[in-house]
């Protein structure tokens, strides 16, 4: 194993352990649960599934594994690249992307025909060239006016073209942002003041919208959400009092495998509510609390890899993308405990999915980069984000 880690899997070997981990998991959670999707799309047949499911979470691994031989600072440059193809993509999403439930958040790979979420490409782009924009501009983005132009202009427009179809993506990648601004030098007081800033824009986008119904066709949902939230008899809430249901049943002490009975009525038990699927199946301690507990391995991690880490650049992507797996999970556990209202935010590298796998194990792969050439000592020189 040592020989293994040595020769071809270089970097932090817990953020590794616990990426297998959560594979893992993944396969024996979505196993157990997609019965009632085999049984409406396949005759009951699962193994379509799993394979599909087997295929992502394979071609994520190699993801991750070239990911993380890429020396972390030619992601400067990349993101750098894409940053504004990134814009025309989510723009193209919202114009003439997949439908569903009043959101266009999908767009179809024309070889492949596999469809994926532009907002995952968006986030790795974003969370990348803020991280450049703090290496190259550390002075200007101290000054309120350099703030705005250099760093949260760029996030509002990424940010903005996830909103309409994506409210929970773009709030929390906003949020992401806003942590990378504060720990890479942004002045609380300015910070403070873009975020007034922001909560009147978004105030005035909402009374925009209620005058022209159909700027923004995903509000009634949100709203709905919001304020069915803690109420357990309205109908919106069917998912969560599902998922709670699925929890108080798997007690403290696992049930075992494929000893879930909320697979028959829990919706989306694969995906959006695979927390409360496993905590079901396998207890609250080794289930609920053990998930919790990977995750917060992984960000405990990635803090070390950042503060080891000599360049801005490196320290802010790592800890930038951490950020963002870490608060996607804990996002989706909180909504199955109904402690946030629902936001349809998956699980990272355990619920069911397609591309978004494979940007959660890039973005894992790019950690791991930064981690790995830090912990050579190879971290100086200008392919290190001086570009």
């Amino acid at each position: 194993m040592t020989q293994l880690f040595d020769q071809h899997l270089r970097g932090d070997r817990t953020i590794w352990m616990v990426a297998l981990f959560l594979g893992l998991v993944s396969l024996l959670a979505v196993y157990s649960s997609i019965a009632s999707l085999a049984f409406k799309y396949e005759g009951g047949s699962t193994f379509h599934f799993l394979l599909k499911h087997g295929t992502m979470l394979a071609t994520g691994g190699l993801i991750m594994y070239y990911a993380h031989r890429l020396k972390y600072g030619a992601y400067a440059r990349i993101g750098q690249m894409l940053f504004w193809a990134t814009a025309a993509l989510l723009l193209v999403t919202l114009l003439i992307g997949t439908n569903l439930n009043d959101a266009s958040r999908w767009l179809r790979i024309p070889v492949i025909g596999q469809s994926f979420q532009t907002s995952d490409l968006a986030k790795v782009v974003l969370i990348v060239y803020l991280a450049r924009v703090l290496h190259k501009h550390p002075e200007e983005v101290r000054t309120f006016r350099g703030l705005l132009l250099h760093a949260m202009l760029p996030v509002g427009v990424i940010c903005g073209l996830i909103l309409p179809a994506n409210f929970s993506t773009a709030a929390l990648l906003f949020s992401v942002c806003f942590v990378m601004l504060f720990i890479g030098g942004a002045r609380l007081r300015h910070l403070l003041a873009v975020l007034l800033l922001a909560a009147v824009s978004f105030a005035l986008l909402m009374v925009l919208a209620k005058a022209l119904p159909g700027l923004l066709p995903r509000m009634d949902t949100w709203l709905m959400r919001i304020e069915s939230f803690g109420t357990p008899d309205h109908e919106s809430n069917y998912q969560v009092e599902h998922a709670k249901i699925a929890i108080a049943s798997g007690g403290l002490l696992p049930n075992g495998p494929g000893s879930g009975v909320s697979r028959n009525f829990l919706p989306h038990p694969y995906s959006d509510m695979i927390y409360a699927f496993i905590v079901e199946e396998y207890g609250s301690i080794l289930g609920g609390l053990g998930l919790l507990l990977l995750y917060l391995i992984l960000l405990g991690r990635v803090v070390v890899t950042a503060t080891r880490c000599t360049k801005v650049f490196g320290s802010l992507m790592a800890i930038g993308l951490g950020l963002s797996l870490v608060m996607q999970a804990m996002v989706n556990m909180a909504v199955a405990v109904n402690l946030v209202p629902v936001t349809g935010q998956p699980l990272p590298l355990v619920s069911m999915g397609g591309t978004s796998i494979w940007f959660t194990c890039l973005s894992i792969g790019m950690i791991l980069s930064v981690s790995r050439e830090c912990s050579s000592g190879k971290n100086d020189g200008k392919e290190h984000g001086d570009t």
